[in-house]
């Protein structure tokens, strides 16, 4: 079993940064894919940030120019580094590890952006 750890998250202004981690154990990450979402009340969790095996990055349109998805495989971690952020950037953001039907998700942490 794969568990994923999200520390990171936290309060801040609008116009601010913060970055969120997903430090892995149980398994070696190198060969999944990572992803990050985001859930609000009232709508269905979406895909923020992806980065594949071989470093390819894809981003939803609202934070592209803004969020920056990596990975460190000698750590084990994936990364969500978020500048400028945004009051509607709030939201709960979980982590995702996902290889083939192999799928494992993080506990999710709390991103809130004051105006």
């Amino acid at each position: 079993q794969v568990q994923l750890v999200e520390p990171g998250g936290g309060l801040v202004q609008a116009g601010g940064s913060l970055r969120l981690s997903c430090a892995a154990s149980g398994s070696t990450l190198s060969r999944y894919g990572i992803g990050w979402y985001r859930q609000v009340p009232g709508k269905q969790r979406e895909l923020v940030a992806y980065i594949n095996s071989e470093g390819s990055t894809n981003y939803a349109e609202s934070v592209r120019g803004r969020f920056t998805i990596s990975r460190d495989n000698a750590k084990n971690t994936g990364y969500l580094q978020m500048d400028s952020l945004k009051p509607e950037d709030t939201a709960v953001y979980y982590c995702n590890a996902n290889l083939y039907f192999k799928s494992y998700w993080g506990q999710g942490t709390q991103v809130t952006v004051s105006s």
